[in-house]
């Protein structure tokens, strides 16, 4: 698997659980984890193969 993806892979998936985790409690910087999801999911379309 592409490094790129597989970063795209982990970033979107520590996202979504810190995005579950703030839903659950709110803590500081808890906006971080929808950037994460976004970025995850752009490494995710750029590092696939064409």
């Amino acid at each position: 698997m592409d490094r790129v993806v597989a970063a795209g892979i982990a970033l979107t998936v520590l996202g979504l659980v810190g995005y579950v985790v703030g839903v659950v409690a709110a803590y500081p910087g808890r906006a971080f984890s929808v950037t994460g999801v976004m970025v995850g999911l752009t490494l995710v379309a750029v590092g696939g193969d064409a």
